[in-house]
């Protein structure tokens, strides 16, 4: 069993006095059913799953009369097993195939006998409609591919490895480079292979990149099956907008641009397929900003954006010649621009940051720029050996209205730093978190 760090999450949530509902969402395939599953039979005395898509007739549960008393009963006839109170998580698989059971769930966590995790994709997509949603009554966990560092777990690097890695990162230490070689090929290996699960348990047990691929072409049929679930009409824009998101990166400047695929398209005609993308959680959006100062959400364009894929593995799969080879090979002369600033895009996501860049002509463009605690900071991803070339960086930090306090650059190297610029190894991007504020107290 892979371990995730969603673990956690799920433990807080459980030992939390205001309980409620937990609804963990997420794109297809990330390990949401796999994680919630193994939680339950390890923490709780009882496990009750109910998959709404394999399970027939389990809507019906739900067809009724959605009193919390009712309901239960339909549960327990329905599983024919004890629901024993305070002992028991009742799991709700695939939940957007029956809206009234995510109606029914604030009658449920009122009821307050037992504990209930929801748990589906395409949740932000309405192509079913739900009569009421239980504002208030969920607490909404987003689960992403698994991310670098549990690549390392998956790959038996010892904890020992990532807390010394994790010292070197805080403390600005540049790092064995014994480690660092090693650490920076397990890293080529992740942008290839990328942090779907079912992937990384089958080079786990493979070592057959072959058989990989496989694996990650068999997903994206998946991601383009749910898309037929949308309507006839939008489904063409998305389906075109999904497939073209490679080439879309491949480009210099990977700003997806809607002439690329349509010299007549405009935007207002795709930005559902835009969102829908987004919303299902196979894309992840990199809008542009005006001015790099916060709160960057009064200054973002939303018709100017980079679109990256949800997975770095996905995108290699969906690449053009023998990428793969050539990245695990350390041969920077193919164009890996496009992989490595998609897998810097996933690994900031499930950190918990907005994507966000910026581009003008006084400055030049920044790869990105994100919010970290209070301070705006852009990082650069650099691919070749002229990491030190970094002209929009560098103008960037000179614009004395912008206060701009540090800048990061990931490269291939070691750490160290050059003034306002702190230059980390690619892998480092997973300890680039934001500030804790579980202990910050108000009197």
């Amino acid at each position: 069993m892979l371990r995730r760090k969603v673990e956690n999450d799920l433990l807080k949530w459980k030992r939390a006095n205001n309980k409620t509902a937990l609804l963990v969402t997420g794109a297809r395939q990330v390990g949401k059913t796999a994680s919630i599953r193994q939680f339950g039979k390890t923490y709780y005395d009882n496990f009750i799953e109910i998959n709404f898509i394999t399970d027939i007739n389990a809507d019906n549960i739900f067809s009724g009369s959605l009193r919390a008393d009712d309901i239960i009963l339909n549960l327990s006839a329905f599983v024919k097993k004890a629901l024993v109170p305070g002992k028991t998580l009742i799991f709700l698989d695939e939940i957007q195939e029956c809206p009234n059971a995510r109606t029914a769930i604030k009658f449920l966590v009122e009821d307050g006998r037992f504990d209930y995790i929801e748990s589906g994709s395409l949740l932000g997509i309405n192509y079913k409609e739900i009569p009421s949603l239980p504002v208030g009554y969920e607490e909404i966990l987003q689960m992403y591919p698994m991310d670098f560092e549990e690549f390392l777990w998956a790959n038996n690097v010892q904890e020992d490895t990532i807390d010394y890695l994790k010292d070197c990162f805080i403390n600005e230490k540049c790092i064995s480079e014994v480690v660092h070689e090693e650490i920076k090929k397990l890293f080529q290996r992740y942008m290839i292979i990328g942090g779907m699960p079912a992937v990384v348990s089958k080079f786990a047990e493979t070592k057959d990149i072959g058989q990989v691929i496989t694996v990650q072409k068999r997903i994206m049929e998946l991601y383009r099956q749910d898309i037929t679930k949308y309507s006839e009409t939008e489904k063409m824009r998305i389906r075109q907008i999904f497939d073209h998101i490679p080439a879309e990166l491949n480009k210099n400047n990977k700003r997806f641009t809607l002439s690329d695929m349509d010299k007549n398209a405009r935007y207002n005609r795709y930005e559902s397929g835009f969102m829908w993308l987004s919303d299902a959680g196979v894309s992840l959006p990199c809008y542009n900003i005006s001015q790099p100062v916060l709160p960057f959400e009064l200054n973002t364009k939303y018709n100017l954006f980079k679109l990256f894929l949800c997975d770095t593995g996905l995108l290699c799969s969906q690449s053009l010649g023998n990428i793969q080879f050539a990245i695990l090979n350390g041969d920077t002369s193919v164009n890996m621009g496009s992989i490595l600033e998609n897998t810097i895009a996933q690994l900031l996501v499930s950190n918990n940051f907005k994507l966000y860049y910026y581009n003008s002509k006084k400055v030049g463009e920044i790869d990105f720029i994100i919010q970290k605690g209070a301070i705006a900071l852009p990082v650069e991803c650099k691919s070749g050996k002229d990491y030190n070339l970094h002209k929009a960086l560098d103008n960037l930090l000179s614009v004395k209205e912008y206060d701009m306090k540090e800048a990061i650059v990931l490269y291939s190297g070691n750490i160290k730093r050059e003034n306002k610029i702190l230059y980390l190894p690619w892998y480092m991007v997973s300890f680039i978190t934001q500030p804790s504020i579980d202990s910050y107290i108000v009197n």
